[in-house]
């Protein structure tokens, strides 16, 4: 027998199941646009903000430029993030809590091999993808496979950092026959200065001075005395930007003029530390990784460039951007198009995908290799030539930023020995 049932019963059933409808579409498309969380910690206080704080704007100029465009996935991208104050003790507890307390989707950075290096286990624990920033063969202790590397020194990265000023010295007239290697006592100037140790015996200099000095040296006249004790005939250092400015302003005032004098300084990568430095930098070689050169302009970077300078002033960073700024951008781009690709956020897929695939970025077309490490190293070394004052407007082009090494991407010849060119 067939019951019937009352009309208004039927409506009521039919209402509820209606809201019961809308509350499940309410809620997938709530799910559907909820904000992509990416963390990181960054040094925005201490010894390397003055290039901490470059990559922080391209990161937001990044986010702005994908948000702008839709997000990631549909869903807006949002930045989770706190300040390291350049102390390598902070970032294990910063990214455990990005991970366990904030739910971030996903991570990247730190910025600097100090930070870099201790960023890795915590991320290993939790499973965590990353993209870092200047960490020199911060991963060559780990070989964690979901960690890459925003720097171009390629799967060699000790030996990179150095290369160049060693094959410069051999190619001089007269040659060169000495050297002493200086370097902090801490992460980043030890990769490097090793690297430098094996590239100067590889070519056949000898050592005549090789030693670290603590973080934090406060006055470099006594190391630079006790290099000068040893007459070499060329100077690597691996230096912090404070302690960049330390060195090149006791070798000024002590008067050392070995033949070749240079390194991996930090703070020569900073224009506001050029602009102090201003005619004391003249004769010294650094190694840099971008340049203001048609040999670098690629696809998206002038755009980039453009916010970058644009909003410069009112961030209080470097007003020009051009050596870290690319790769905080590019940093995003790898992790946007991994994203996309893969079409969600599994870090097994994402990772997988970045080391099987090359990335079209603001620095150029880059793929990874061994150890998240670039599969092609792109280094260059620049002599500082005829900087006349401390004005900005010189260290827009290279002009006075002079391309030595290598062959390809030169600009100019050297100036040898470094006495020659300093005004």
């Amino acid at each position: 027998m067939t019951r019937l049932v009352p009309v208004g019963v039927l409506r009521g059933l039919l209402v509820g199941f209606a809201l019961v409808v809308a509350a499940l579409s309410c809620t997938s498309a709530s799910s559907d646009t909820k904000p992509i969380k990416i963390g990181f910690s960054m040094s925005l206080t201490g010894g390397v903000a003055v290039n901490g704080k470059q990559l922080l704007l391209a990161l937001e100029i990044w986010r702005d430029d994908v948000n702008a465009k839709g997000g990631l996935l549909g869903r807006p991208v949002e930045f989770v993030y706190y300040d390291d104050q350049s102390n390598a003790a902070t970032v294990p507890g910063i990214y455990t809590k990005l991970i366990d307390v904030d739910k971030v989707d996903l991570t990247i950075g730190p910025y600097a091999t100090n930070m870099v290096a201790p960023a890795i286990p915590a991320l290993m624990t939790h499973n965590m993808l990353t993209i870092a920033f200047f960490g020199v063969a911060a991963n060559s202790e780990f070989h964690y496979p979901k960690y890459f590397s925003m720097i171009s020194l390629g799967p060699d990265p000790k030996i990179a950092m150095s290369r160049g000023f060693f094959e410069v010295a051999a190619e001089l007239n007269p040659r060169p026959k000495t050297v002493a290697i200086v370097g902090a006592d801490a992460e980043f100037a030890r990769n490097t200065t090793d690297g430098a140790r094996q590239n100067a015996k590889a070519i056949g200099f000898e050592i005549v001075y090789d030693k670290s000095y603590p973080p934090g040296t406060p006055d470099f006249g006594p190391i630079i005395r006790a290099m000068q004790a040893t007459s070499p005939d060329m100077v690597f250092a691996a230096a912090y930007p404070p302690d960049t400015l330390g060195l090149v302003r006791a070798a000024h005032e002590i008067g050392f003029r070995p033949k070749l004098f240079g390194g991996a300084l930090i703070g020569l990568l900073a224009t506001g530390m050029k602009l102090q430095l201003g005619p004391l930098l003249n004769g010294i070689v650094k190694q840099d990784l971008f340049v203001n050169s048609p040999n670098f302009d690629f696809p998206g970077l002038r755009d980039m460039l453009r916010k970058y300078q644009a909003k410069a002033p009112n961030f209080g960073v470097d007003p020009l951007g051009y050596a870290y700024s690319p790769f905080g951008y590019a940093g995003g781009q790898v992790l946007a198009q991994a994203v996309e690709a893969t079409g969600g956020l599994d870090q097994d897929k994402l990772a997988d995908y970045i080391h099987r695939h090359s990335f079209n970025t603001v620095i150029g077309k880059i793929s990874f290799g061994k150890d998240g490490e670039w599969s092609d190293p792109r280094v260059v070394w620049t002599q500082f030539q005829d900087v006349s004052d401390n004005s900005l407007e010189q260290f827009r082009e290279v002009k006075h930023e002079v391309i030595i090494w290598p062959p390809e991407y030169r600009t100019g010849s050297i100036i040898y020995p470094y006495a020659s060119a300093i005004k």
